[in-house]
């Protein structure tokens, strides 16, 4: 799929941020009440104590994250530069538990460029991207850097616990369906996520222009 220059452009990717420089303005921003979002939704108490349990979550899966070796031999197959392009918010319980892992499996490979955006600041990106009629993030999108031609997409959640997130929603409030999702997340420790790297990264790897 090519994805139109309208929406991924070279000035988009250019003013995307690196992993440590979105970490870094995740805290600047709750040292000053605030989340990535300018949307006063997003920066109420609650959210902001969110936003503050992210970044604890992001600082220890930075530490005990390790990419599994069949992983690793994947990934050392990719033979062009890529750029993958990550919708996010600081607010978000799902970001935070994949970013750190996102970031970790680009880091194997010198030719993958992982950068981020914030998903209530590019619109139409994020709509052009949208699970289930929703702005579910984070949504990963990787594009061949040479030409920005889309080879495929990840996210929200890893497969499995996105079917039953679907199950959940109807029959409990949301602030269980939240902690059941980052009970799931503890239990996996990241395994679902680099299972579907594997294939995802296998596929991309075959895909040409």
């Amino acid at each position: 799929m090519t994805t139109p220059s309208s929406i991924i452009t070279p000035e988009l990717v250019a003013s995307a941020l690196t992993y440590d420089q979105y970490i870094a303005l995740s805290v600047d921003l709750l040292a000053k009440a605030r989340t990535t979002s300018d949307s006063p939704n997003y920066n109420t108490p609650e959210i902001l104590g969110y936003a503050k349990l992210n970044i604890h979550r992001m600082n220890r899966l930075d530490k005990v994250t390790a990419i599994n070796p069949e992983l690793k031999s994947v990934l050392d197959k990719v033979s062009e530069p890529w750029t993958w392009l990550v919708l996010t918010e600081s607010w978000c319980g799902d970001a935070a538990q994949s970013i750190p892992v996102l970031h970790q499996i680009a880091e194997q490979s010198p030719h993958i460029a992982i950068r981020f955006l914030s998903r209530d600041k590019n619109p139409d990106l994020m709509n052009a991207y949208l699970t289930n009629g929703g702005r579910s993030i984070p949504k990963l999108i990787c594009v061949r850097t040479s030409d920005l031609n889309e080879l495929g997409t990840w996210g929200p959640r890893p497969t499995e616990l996105q079917k039953l997130f679907w199950e959940w929603k109807p029959l409990m409030p949301y602030a269980e369906v939240t902690e059941r999702l980052q009970r799931w997340y503890n239990t996996d420790r990241t395994q679902s996520i680099q299972r579907e790297f594997v294939d995802l990264v296998t596929v991309w790897n075959r895909t040409r222009a």
